[in-house]
C-alpha cells in the first residue's frame, strides 16, 4: 500500500522546501490531478482513503498554521489543496463507498498499558509550547538541566499529547519575530498570572 504516493508528488515537495517555491500553480494543479486519478483509477479503496487521510493530517499540521509570518503563496495553497482534500473525502463518504480508518492499516508499537491518569492535551498553539520548552530548558529546571534540549522536547511533546514536531523549526520562527516580542507567550503567561494575583489580593481585602 503506497499510502504516501500524494507526499511523493512535487507539489508537496515546494510547499515543504526551505526556498522560495517556482511553479508553485503548475505544481498545484498537478497535485490536483493526482488526487482526482488515485480516486477514478484506483481499485484500492483502502490506498485511496489512507493516502487522503495522511495528506489531510500533513496539510492541516503544515508549519503555516504555526507560523506568525506571513507565508503568501505557500499559504494559499496549502489551503486551497487541504480545503480540496476535505471535499473529496465528503464526497468519498456519502459515495456509500467503504471507508477504512487510516491508523488501523498502519501499524502501531504496542503500547503498556498505564494507570489511570487524566489525559492533558495542549490546545494552544505549537510555537508558544516550543517557546516554553525552550524557556524551561534555558531555566536547568528539569534534571538540574543537564537533560539535553532534544530529549526535553519530544518528552513534554509526548507529556501534552502533541505529535513531535520540528522544534528547531518553530524556534527558527521564534528567532525571526518582527511585529511581536520573540517571547511573546511567556510574557502574557507573567501578565495574566500577576493579574490573578492582584485580583486574588483585592479580593481578600474586601472580605476584611
Amino acid at each position: 500500500m503506497n499510502y504516501l504516493i500524494l507526499a511523493e508528488t512535487e507539489f508537496f515537495g515546494l510547499i515543504n522546501a526551505d526556498a522560495e517555491p517556482c511553479n508553485l500553480n503548475t505544481a498545484y494543479d498537478d497535485f490536483i490531478k493526482a488526487i482526482i486519478e488515485l480516486c477514478c483509477g484506483s481499485t484500492d479503496i483502502t490506498t485511496t482513503v489512507v493516502a487522503l487521510a495522511y495528506m489531510e493530517n500533513e496539510l492541516q499540521h503544515h508549519r503555516i498554521w504555526h507560523s506568525p509570518a506571513d507565508n503568501g503563496e505557500i499559504s494559499l495553497f496549502v489551503r486551497k489543496a487541504l480545503a480540496f482534500v476535505r471535499k473529496i473525502q465528503k464526497h468519498l463518504a456519502t459515495s456509500n463507498i467503504p471507508q477504512v480508518p487510516p491508523l488501523t492499516s498502519i501499524p502501531e508499537t504496542p503500547k503498556k498499558e498505564k494507570a489511570s491518569v487524566p489525559a492533558l492535551r495542549w490546545t494552544g498553539n505549537a510555537i508558544d509550547l516550543v517557546e516554553m520548552i525552550y524557556g524551561i530548558h534555558e531555566m536547568g529546571c528539569i534534571n538540574d538541566g543537564e537533560i539535553p534540549l532534544k530529549q526535553l522536547a519530544p518528552t513534554l511533546y509526548s507529556f501534552f499529547g502533541v505529535e513531535t514536531k520540528d522544534c528547531y523549526r518553530f524556534y527558527t520562527d521564534i528567532k525571526r519575530r518582527k511585529t511581536i516580542s520573540h517571547t511573546h507567550f511567556l510574557e502574557q503567561m507573567q501578565a495574566r498570572l500577576n493579574e490573578r494575583i492582584r485580583r486574588d489580593e483585592e479580593a481578600e481585602l474586601n472580605r476584611r
